[in-house]
């Protein structure tokens, strides 16, 4: 990234703030009594039914706390102790080992939530900074950049639909999406257009609501390739969820089938 006279401003005011934002959110995982967790289920509600109402909420926490991203992070623990129940739930109907199945939940845990997030939140990241930021009107007008913390908020909150889509409807579902017919098969793919739509949908709402960033239409051009893609996987007879599931439990699916 090259760098530019504004930013080079930016450094000692508003902008060194992030950087010891992240200590300070790591040293509150621990600290359950400082978590609002009945706020966190609050949004975690909304973003499954009226999104926009939480990115609303968004805005006030910038006028408040004076950053975009949360300095609680509830948010993403608990959204790991409910991928990691669901996973626990997946291991007990078609896992053949306990070795097994706690590889299957770190494994599920670490690169589904965290590392993939982590990625997606990095070229997000530095994707918005560098290309989609508006160009300050002059030298008074102080820089503002999209935080790496409040892009992993956004990966977080775009995450939690296409958990209770993929993770926990269908886990109820799946003893029919595994199965073979035209049925179990348009189910199945309709079940995943939906979910990866709905992430990248809010995800384009997590910074549409930032006001220094254009041009933001650009995070719901996936949704198109999905939408294109999606026919294609079913007429060619592909189900997301075979695949995923005989990805860990190839030999009790296969059982079933």
């Amino acid at each position: 990234m090259l760098p530019t006279s504004s930013s080079a401003k930016g450094k000692s005011g508003p902008q060194a703030r992030p950087n010891t934002l992240f200590p300070h959110y790591l040293r509150r995982i621990v600290k359950w009594q400082q978590m609002d967790i009945e706020y966190t289920f609050w949004q975690m509600l909304n973003l499954c039914t009226s999104p926009k109402v939480v990115y609303q909420h968004t805005k006030y926490h910038k006028q408040t706390k004076n950053q975009w991203a949360r300095d609680d992070p509830a948010f993403a623990v608990i959204c790991s102790l409910l991928l990691s129940v669901s996973t626990i739930a997946y291991c007990a109907a078609y896992d053949h080992s306990p070795g097994h199945a706690v590889f299957v939940v770190i494994s599920v845990l670490l690169f589904h939530f965290l590392i993939i997030g982590a990625i997606l939140a990095t070229i997000c990241w530095f994707f918005t900074n560098n290309y989609l930021r508006e160009e300050a009107p002059n030298s008074h007008v102080v820089e503002q950049r999209v935080e790496w913390l409040y892009a992993f908020d956004v990966h977080c909150n775009s995450f939690f639909p296409l958990f209770v889509l993929l993770y926990v409807v269908h886990y109820f579902l799946s003893p029919l999406l595994v199965a073979h017919g035209f049925v179990p098969l348009l189910l199945s793919n309709v079940l995943f257009m939906v979910a990866v739509s709905y992430y990248h949908y809010l995800n384009y709402l997590g910074y549409d609501v930032l006001p220094f960033l254009e041009r933001t239409t650009l995070f719901l051009y996936p949704i198109g390739v999905v939408l294109v893609l999606s026919p294609i996987l079913f007429l060619s007879g592909f189900s997301p969820s075979r695949y995923f599931m005989n990805m860990y439990f190839s030999q009790r699916v296969q059982m079933q089938l």
